[in-house]
């Protein structure tokens, strides 16, 4: 496999290197099939790699050659066929905001109209039909309303030019004929009484298709708006201005001229505006944001701050590290918002049904309104054109566009809100199907650091605060990693002894002299050099305490063992609660690690997993899951550090702990900001509420269409008499998209 790696073709290397990934906004989709036109005119051209679509979140994904294509050719592209592509990446969030805005407020404006004008068409079309002038002044309110809903025939022009349709070209089509069917009745009444047949207007119908669907745009621009909410709160995280000091004087900036290396003050109450290192003064920040932890965190010179978190009470100043884009906030914004704009694997072939979907459409009207003249007997001129219109109406694929991708945008956006960060749908989507979790266990299971596990002091009580500060004193001067947990377990009980001598042994423990008494503090081995007696006892306690895994420290004089420490890494306490959560969901655990066998078995056995396995290398963790796999299973792997990214990454599921590292991060295609391992269950109950809801969107749209576009034609006529009018027809399809909408709406109520 290395050598394989190794002589990888230099061209290979070449076009790895020069393809760029970008997501940006795209302006005027209306509809799924807006959506697929998009995409197809962007993957057709020479240097774009994959070009992938989101309708709801109204981007595209692109992954394509600089050297072969450039951006602004591919928005010319799409400007062309109506559409346009915000190719400034500076600005082009606000750009598209700030023109959603607009098409908003245009939009509710053209609602209001078209049913303030719809309104006495309908009267009059009902109920006065025949009173005088009926036609006339039905004609007169309903030109308005063609002219509010223009852009549906420009669009299908367009669209035609290219040869393709969209849900446009269904609305064009259905309006267009009605209404100029009616006009042409209007002006020339007495054509169709020469052939026998009444002269039916049906300016209600197209006026109501139009007024139903601007109102369901409406309604689907509103959800739309909704899903992107978590986005919005973490970019209302970051200041927009910040205090900057130079030459001792404190003057406030724009953020966005901040750069690497300028030095910063923050007062209590602020939020930190980027990422940086505490350089004089000290507070508590609150980091849940990050962290998900409530306790606020104490900062002093030299700690680190992140965009985003809150100051408390005190008053620093600390140096930028990373700036803008780069910041934990920027990352975790950028996450979301690629996330959002994924497809999950379902969405693919959705995509592909609304590709083809318009055509089919097309043909079925033409196909009823061509059987409906020849087979039909009275009106059947009149049939057929109701039945043709009804159908185009009806058959509008927007709900089935905004199955998958609003109810994956309100998934990621609850996830976000409960400090789970998913990087793509397909994660989403996959998290239900898991039936097996594979947990690292340093920083997963456990805290990742030792902590003083039990201390036993011997020796007379009124010695007890000399000998604790004299420990303390020892473990403070010493480098190993073990000493930094037993300060921070002696700290706050007596002040430091000042030591006249001190010296490391390596592998032994540290010596030192006070008050002309010498000390020592380490292993068995220490004592056993200086000769210093460990009773019955205390032998017995050291080897029960390492049993369970945990080190055992030494202090003494050369009187005797003055006090036995035992350190170890803790569990977490919210880690045993988990894995008992997952259990009942019939999740089978794993814990792997490259710790010792006894470590591991002591930990395995506190949180109660019965498979682990110990001292593996980060290709056998790998090597593990494949073999997981082979069984049939659906693996989670759950780590924190870069041994563990072989695993993240040969799993079906890639779960990082968000105090791991950044490599871990990357890796994985979800990460936890808190190292409460409840998240676990929550985020794979997350998954099946979030694919619950998309098979409940797909159901109702697939449905709706299979039982709307036969009734539209006509089937139930000749058993019923039952003809559907087309402005129902209408109706009934904006309340698909809206009800679609709303359903992934209520995720956003749902507990996990």
């Amino acid at each position: 496999m290395k050598t394989m790696e190794m002589v990888a073709p230099p061209e290979a290397a070449t076009q790895k290197r020069t393809q760029h990934r970008a997501m940006l906004p795209v302006l005027g989709m209306t509809c799924a099939s807006c959506a697929s036109s998009v995409e197809s005119l962007l993957i057709t051209q020479r240097g774009v790699e994959k070009a992938a679509v989101n309708f709801a979140s109204q981007t595209v994904t692109l992954t394509y050659a600089p050297d072969k294509v450039s951006l602004l050719h591919m928005q010319q592209v799409l400007q062309a066929a109506g559409f346009d592509l915000l190719i400034d990446t500076e600005n082009a969030t606000q750009q598209q905001e700030a023109a959603q805005q607009k098409h908003y407020r245009q939009l509710k404006r053209k609602t209001v109209w078209a049913a303030v004008l719809t309104l006495p068409v309908v009267v009059v079309g009902m109920f006065y039909m025949d009173m005088p002038y009926a036609n006339w002044i039905m004609l007169v309110l309903s030109a308005p309303v063609i002219w509010l809903g223009r852009h549906f025939y420009s669009s299908a022009i367009r669209q035609a030019r290219q040869a393709r349709a969209n849900m446009d070209t269904l609305v064009a089509l259905s309006t267009g004929i009605a209404f100029l069917y009616s006009l042409f009745n209007t002006l020339f009444p007495h054509y169709l009484h020469s052939k026998g047949l009444h002269p039916h207007v049906y300016y209600e119908s197209a006026t109501v298709i139009i007024a139903f669907i601007l109102l369901g745009k409406l309604l689907e621009e509103r959800a739309k708006s909704s899903t992107s909410s978590a986005i919005r709160k973490l970019m209302g995280l970051q200041p927009k201005t910040v205090r900057l000091l130079e030459n001792g004087t404190e003057r406030t900036v724009p953020i966005a001229t901040i750069k690497v290396g300028d030095l910063l003050v923050l007062r209590p109450g602020e939020r930190v505006p980027v990422d940086g290192t505490v350089i004089s003064g000290s507070s508590y920040v609150d980091e849940s944001m990050i962290s998900g932890e409530p306790v606020p965190v104490a900062k002093g010179k030299g700690s680190k701050v992140y965009a985003g978190t809150v100051n408390q009470k005190g008053r620093f100043s600390f140096q930028a590290d990373k700036v803008g884009g780069e910041t934990v906030l920027a990352q975790i914004i950028k996450m979301v918002q690629e996330a959002q704009g994924s497809k999950a694997p379902v969405q693919k072939l959705v995509d592909k049904i609304a590709g083809i979907f318009v055509p089919v459409v097309i043909s079925i009207a033409l196909l009823s309104f061509g059987a409906w003249l020849l087979l039909g007997e009275e009106s059947s001129l009149t049939h057929a054109l109701l039945a043709m219109v009804s159908v185009l109406v009806i058959a509008c694929p927007c709900a089935l566009g905004l199955a998958t991708p609003t109810a994956i945008m309100v998934g990621v956006g609850k996830g976000a809100e409960h400090n789970i960060l998913i990087k793509d749908a397909e994660s989403l989507e996959l998290g239900y199907r898991v039936n097996a979790v594979v947990l690292d266990k340093t920083g997963t299971i456990t805290a990742g650091k030792p902590e003083v596990s039990n201390i036993g002091w011997f020796g007379e009580e009124h010695d007890r605060a000399l000998h604790q500060s004299v420990l303390l004193a020892m473990e403070a001067s010493s480098e190993h990693p073990l000493a930094e947990a037993i300060v921070a377990k002696l700290q706050d009980t007596s002040p430091p002894a000042a030591l006249s001598h001190f010296e490391s042994i390596t592998g032994r423990g540290v010596v030192a002299t006070y008050q002309g008494r010498v000390y020592l503090a380490g292993n068995r081995k220490l004592l056993a050099e200086h000769q210093v007696p460990v009773d019955r006892h205390l032998e017995d306690m050291a080897n029960d305490w390492q049993e369970k895994a945990q080190t055992v420290i030494y202090f003494a004089n050369h009187n005797g063992v003055l006090a036995v420490l035992s350190l170890a890494d803790q569990v977490k306490p919210s880690s045993k609660l988990a894995i008992e959560a997952l259990q009942k969901k019939d999740i089978e655990l794993f814990m792997l690690t490259g710790d010792n066998v006894q470590t591991a078995r002591a930990v395995a056995q506190e949180v109660g997993i019965s498979h682990y396995r110990a001292e593996l290398l980060p290709a056998g963790k790998a090597a593990f899951i494949q073999e997981l796999q082979r069984r049939g299973k659906f693996v989670a792997m759950v780590g924190d550090g870069i041994n563990d990214t072989h695993a993240l990454a040969q799993a079906d599921v890639s779960i990082a702990m968000g105090k791991g590292t950044d490599i871990a991060m990357d890796v994985a295609k979800i990460t936890l900001m808190t190292s409460d391992l409840m998240m676990i269950p929550k985020t794979l109950a997350l998954s099946h509420k979030t694919v619950r809801t998309i098979r409940q969107n797909l159901t109702w749209a697939f449905l709706y269409n299979v039982v709307g576009i036969p009734i539209a034609a006509g089937v139930l006529y000749p058993f019923t008499g039952f003809l559907l009018d087309p402005m129902l027809a209408g109706a009934a399809m904006a309340l698909s998209s809206v009800s679609v909408v709303s359903n992934s709406l209520r995720l956003k109520s749902h507990r996990i």
